[in-house]
C-alpha cells in the first residue's frame, strides 16, 4: 500500500504490538502460560462485587445512561466532579475538576501528552521525552509521530540479598538540555515492579520546575488506587505534574479509560485533542469509577483487596522461581509493585530474544527485554540478558512455565 510517513510508521511491527497479540491470541489458546501481557488477575471478590455493582447500575438505569449517551470531550462530569473531592480530600491536592480529564485508555493518553510537549515546535526547534530511569515501559517506544522522540538514561543498580538487584536513578549524571520537553517515569515501574523513591521522585519534580518541563508519572500501578505498591511511597501531585491514571489494574482493562489530573491547560488541551480524535470517552469505566467512589469503595477496595492480593502473590511466584531457577542462574528486580517481575539472567549465552522463540514454541510467553530501553543511545548487553513476565496466573501454571524455562536454560547453558 502506498501509505503516508505516519502510515509507514504506525503500520510497522512493534514490540507493544507484538505483546498484545501473544496476549490476545495465548488467552485464547488452551494450555498456554500467558507470562507476557499485563493484564490483571481475576481476583475474586474483585469480580464478585463488579458484577453486582453493574446488577444494580441496571437496575437503577445508570448503565443505560451510559451506553446511550455521549459524554463531553474531557469525560464523564460526574466522575471528574467525584474524583477531584476525594483526591483533595485524602491528599490535599488542590485540585477540582478543570484539573482532570478522560482519556480512552492511558495508552492513548501518552500518545497526546508526547506529543503535545514534544516533536517539532512552531519556532522551528525539537523537544524530546526523557525517560530519567531504563527499563521502561515498551508501549511508550512507539508513541511519537516524529522519530528519535525519546531518549532515555541508564540507571545504577545494587545488588541485594537473595538473588534480587535494584535500579535507581542516576541523579549525579542525570543530563536535561534544552531538547528536552518532557520527563516521564512510571511508579511503580513496568517492567521491573520498581518504585523509585519519594527522594528520587521529588528530585525529578525539582528538576522539571528549574528547565520549566512537565512531569509526567504513569500511575498506572501506584498511588491512590489500585495502589500495587509493598514499598513505602507517597503520592505527589502539583499543578506541574502530569499524573497518569487507569482503571485496567482495578481490573477493568476492558473499560479502556485512562483519567489524567495535570494544570487546567493541560487539561484543556486534551479535551480539545479528544474531540477532534474520538468525539468523548467511553462512558461505561466512569460510571463505574464513580459509582465505587459514591459507596467509598475504590480507595477501600485498593487497599484491603487488590494490593494484599498481589502482594501475596508475588511472593509465592518467587519462591516458586527459586524451585528452578537459582541465585546464580537467575536474579529477580525487587518486588515493589506492579504485576510484573523482571529477571536478569546475567550468564546467557544467547538474547532474550531468542529466548523468547524458544519458550512460545512450547507455549509459554514472556517478554524479552530488550524492547524495554526505549531511547537509550548506548548499547547495553544488559538488556538482551532481562525478560519481563507478569506473575498473575494460577500458581500451577507458572510453575510449569518455570519447569519449561529451566529447561531451555539448562539446554542454552549447558
Amino acid at each position: 500500500m502506498n501509505f503516508s510517513q505516519f502510515g509507514h510508521k504506525f503500520t510497522r511491527q512493534n514490540g507493544i504490538t507484538r505483546l498484545m497479540e501473544d496476549m490476545g491470541t495465548g488467552l485464547r489458546t488452551p494450555g498456554t502460560v500467558m507470562l507476557g501481557g499485563g493484564n490483571p488477575a481475576k481476583i475474586p471478590e474483585m469480580e464478585h462485587y463488579i458484577e453486582d455493582l453493574l446488577a444494580d447500575m441496571q437496575q437503577s438505569g445508570q448503565l443505560t445512561e451510559a451506553l446511550c449517551n455521549y459524554d463531553g470531550p474531557r469525560g464523564k462530569s460526574v466522575l471528574l466532579e467525584s474524583l477531584a473531592a476525594e483526591l483533595k480530600e485524602h491528599h490535599g491536592w488542590d485540585i477540582t475538576a478543570k484539573n482532570i480529564a478522560l482519556t480512552n485508555g492511558s495508552q492513548s493518553a501518552f500518545f497526546y501528552l508526547f506529543n503535545l510537549f514534544a516533536g517539532k515546535r512552531e519556532d522551528g526547534q525539537r523537544r524530546k521525552v526523557l525517560f530519567p530511569l531504563t527499563p521502561e515501559y515498551l508501549g511508550y517506544a512507539d508513541a511519537g509521530l516524529e522519530e528519535d522522540l525519546f531518549v532515555s538514561a541508564r540507571p545504577t543498580l545494587t545488588l541485594l540479598p537473595e538473588g534480587q538487584f535494584k535500579y535507581h536513578i542516576d541523579m549525579e549524571n542525570l543530563a536535561i538540555g534544552e531538547d528536552i520537553g518532557l520527563i516521564c517515569v512510571s511508579r511503580p515501574t513496568n517492567p521491573t515492579g520498581n518504585v523509585i523513591t519519594d527522594e528520587e521522585l521529588a528530585s525529578l519534580d525539582t528538576l522539571a520546575r528549574q528547565h520549566d518541563i512537565p512531569l509526567l508519572i504513569d500511575n498506572a500501578y501506584g498511588l491512590p488506587f489500585p495502589g500495587i505498591i509493598f514499598t513505602e511511597a507517597s503520592a505527589l501531585w502539583n499543578p506541574n505534574i502530569i499524573l497518569c491514571m487507569s482503571l485496567s489494574k482495578l481490573g477493568l482493562p476492558g473499560a479502556r479509560c485512562g483519567i489524567i489530573i495535570a494544570g487546567e491547560d493541560t487539561i484543556n488541551a486534551l479535551g480539545n485533542m479528544n474531540g477532534i480524535i474520538s468525539l468523548a470517552p467511553g462512558s461505561i469505566g466512569p460510571a463505574i469509577a464513580n459509582e465505587m467512589l459514591c459507596r467509598k469503595d475504590l480507595l477501600r477496595l485498593s487497599e484491603q483487596v487488590i494490593r494484599p492480593y498481589y502482594h501475596h502473590k508475588v511472593t509465592e511466584t518467587i519462591a516458586i522461581i527459586r524451585r528452578y531457577l537459582p541465585e546464580d542462574r537467575c536474579l529477580i528486580h525487587k518486588p515493589e509493585g506492579a504485576i510484573f517481575l523482571w529477571l536478569w539472567f546475567r550468564d546467557l549465552p544467547v538474547t532474550t530474544e531468542e529466548l523468547y522463540h524458544r519458550l512460545k514454541a512450547r507455549g509459554v510467553l514472556m517478554v524479552p527485554g530488550h524492547f524495554f530501553f526505549p531511547g537509550l543511545q548506548e548499547e547495553w548487553p544488559h538488556g538482551n540478558q532481562c525478560m519481563r513476565m507478569n506473575y498473575v496466573p494460577e500458581n500451577k501454571e507458572i510453575e510449569r512455565a518455570m519447569i519449561i524455562l529451566a529447561d531451555e536454560l539448562e539446554q542454552i547453558c549447558r
